[in-house]
């Protein structure tokens, strides 16, 4: 079987580390051909460190981790301690990464990955778009060489971090905007599914008991405030974006026209789906608004058991 390429930013984060230890695990599916990461969850000197942490963890120190944008394009930085704790990786004590990120800021070694690439590459975003949004405006000849957009972000029936945005959306909105209008493929991925996929006490057990590294410190972090998102259990967000990929069909949702706001204190970062077509706009998005937990944890366990 052929293997997707996929290039990976991230801001780590508790369910970031999730999605990162998923795509490393199936390696017979996925070719993870990098990982970037910005400020979002917590600041980029942490979010870069976390990446490290679970290369390692994972034992793929094959994959190279590059540091992107410190901060969104115009606005200051805003982060969640409050959810992934102060180093991002609450609930678990992961050592010090004992290796470092490769030279070079991330920005352009994603521009000239992908203008080098022998075949499209799917970008997969699970935290603020900055670092994309940037190369986009550097160099928009890299439209051509994206295969697909992946993306964790947005909220149709209520935010997380406002009343009607989502998190990675909020903290740097003209980033979302200026992605969702590059006119590649795009698959967003927003709240209205990922509440759906929740680490129930149950399933927290499951888990644990797989026994491997992995699954432990996947079953700690998940434990961590694991009533902080508004239910019982936390929602496993940025997972999905590889779940996706790796089983499309445990996913469904329109496909649509998807707009950001930019300008409104009140409502910034809101992302509109136009579901009965009013604004006359070309559909960019597939929103993914339903999901099969019991396939998605399946699927979880199978790659946690995999790995070290």
């Amino acid at each position: 079987m052929t293997r997707l390429p996929i290039i990976i930013d991230t801001d780590p984060g508790q369910d970031d580390a999730v999605a990162l230890l998923m795509a490393m695990s199936a390696r017979d599916r996925l070719e993870v051909v990098g990982i970037t990461t910005c400020a979002g969850n917590v600041p980029l000197e942490l979010t870069t460190a976390n990446a490290l942490r679970i290369v390692e963890l994972a034992e793929r120190m094959d994959i190279p981790v590059r540091a992107g944008c410190p901060r969104p394009i115009m606005r200051p930085l805003v982060t969640a301690p409050e959810i992934h704790g102060e180093t991002g990786l609450a609930g678990t004590d992961l050592p010090a990464p004992r290796s470092r990120a490769q030279q070079g800021h991330g920005v352009p070694w994603l521009i000239e990955t992908l203008l080098g690439a022998p075949e499209p590459i799917t970008v997969c975003t699970l935290g603020p778009m900055t670092n994309l949004a940037v190369a986009l405006i550097m160099e928009p000849r890299i439209t051509a060489h994206i295969a697909e957009i992946v993306s964790m972000g947005g909220a149709f029936s209520g935010g997380n971090l406002m009343p009607a945005a989502e998190f990675n959306i909020f903290v740097d909105p003209e980033a979302a905007s200026i992605v969702l209008g590059c006119g590649r493929p795009i698959t967003l991925i927003p709240l209205d599914c990922t509440y759906q996929v929740r680490a129930v006490p149950q399933r927290l057990a499951a888990i644990s008991a797989i026994g491997t590294k992995a699954a432990t410190v996947v079953a700690q972090i998940m434990s961590y405030r694991a009533t902080s998102e508004g239910g019982e259990g936390r929602p496993v967000h940025d997972a999905c974006v590889i779940a996706y990929l790796l089983k499309p069909e445990l996913f469904g949702g329109p496909t649509v026209p998807v707009q950001v706001e930019t300008a409104s204190q009140l409502t910034r970062g809101t992302t509109l789906m136009d579901r009965r077509g009013r604004s006359g706009r070309p559909a960019n998005c597939r929103v993914l608004t339903e999901a099969n937990t019991d396939g998605f944890f399946s699927l979880l366990g199978g790659l946690l058991a995999a790995l070290p």
